[in-house]
């Protein structure tokens, strides 16, 4: 008689790492997938069964992960990351969650950031929690920013407006990060105790302006705004004022130069066995976007 399959939650599905993640686990047969959602008819195409999962409805906490043996966890950009974490992690650790794959942010241990402080402490509450195992995802920049941030689209016609001055910065795919993932989920033994800093290619703006400008043959260019523009523009579309003022705090930082942000790693081929995505190819991938 063949081993039970291993279940895996995935929370986020429909977002930009977590409906990447999915086909990756679809591929492998050993495990059956299953979506948190809080909408259960925007899940209707991700091919996979949903369960509701509201991580600040504790009562849909418990329901969510019965019969769960592996997590990928991640939460949304407001302060009650924290509470909507310790809560997940709780209630896995009561009903057997054996893993969690927590998706967190980047920064070294010794960070100052406010949100990348905070994804460090869930991550020990998730080494303390008495589940089995365990793997840390710390994301540096995704290159889907390019793409928008917060409601704002950045590359509009030609022009790159973004606010972190010359400031280079360490990118990375979502897709990448969904690999990275899928790998630790699929193999909790060999990844388990690692935390995985995902960021390989260090570009400022003007650089990522000059890739697109050879691509498409047409000039672009990038334009450096004030922080505190973000700041209030981010507010006014619906940003949760605590996290978003990390974040603002965090790109005032990189244009000061206080803080840096372009460490670059060697280690996603050893992780999922074959090279990270180029900014160069990002922008071929996503041309329709970035074309005028």
């Amino acid at each position: 008689m063949s081993a039970a399959k291993k279940k895996i939650l995935v929370t986020g599905a429909t977002g930009q790492v977590g409906k990447v993640l999915l086909p990756y686990l679809l591929a492998d047969d050993s495990v059956e997938v299953v979506a948190g959602v809080r909408n259960l008819e925007k899940a209707a195409d991700l091919g996979v069964p949903a369960v509701y999962l509201d991580l600040d409805k504790f009562d849909s906490i418990t329901p969510a992960l019965q019969g769960i043996d592996r997590l990928f966890l991640m939460t949304g950009y407001t302060v009650d990351m924290l509470k909507q974490s310790k809560d997940v992690i709780d209630v896995s650790a009561k009903v057997g969650v054996e893993q969690i794959v927590h998706l967190g942010a980047c920064g070294d241990n010794d960070t100052h950031i406010g949100h990348y402080g905070w994804h460090q402490f869930i991550e020990r509450y998730i080494a303390s929690s008495g589940i089995r195992f365990h793997t840390h995802l710390r994301p540096e920049m995704f290159m889907q920013n390019l793409l928008g941030y917060g409601g704002e689209s950045f590359v509009k016609e030609g022009l790159i407006r973004h606010y972190i001055g010359k400031a280079r910065w360490s990118w990375v795919d979502a897709d990448d990060i969904a690999a990275a993932a899928a790998v630790s989920l699929l193999d909790p033994e060999k990844h388990h105790g690692q935390t995985y800093r995902l960021g390989y290619e260090a570009k400022s703006f003007s650089e990522i302006a000059q890739l697109m400008t050879e691509y498409f043959g047409k000039p672009y260019r990038y334009e450096s705004l004030p922080a505190e523009e973000f700041y209030k523009n981010v507010l006014a579309t619906g940003g949760e004022p605590a996290y978003m003022k990390c974040v603002y705090e965090c790109f005032r930082d990189f244009t000061t130069g206080e803080l840096k942000g372009d460490e670059v790693f060697d280690n996603f081929p050893s992780i999922v066995g074959r090279p990270p995505t180029t900014i160069a190819q990002f922008i071929e991938k996503n041309a329709d976007a970035f074309r005028y």
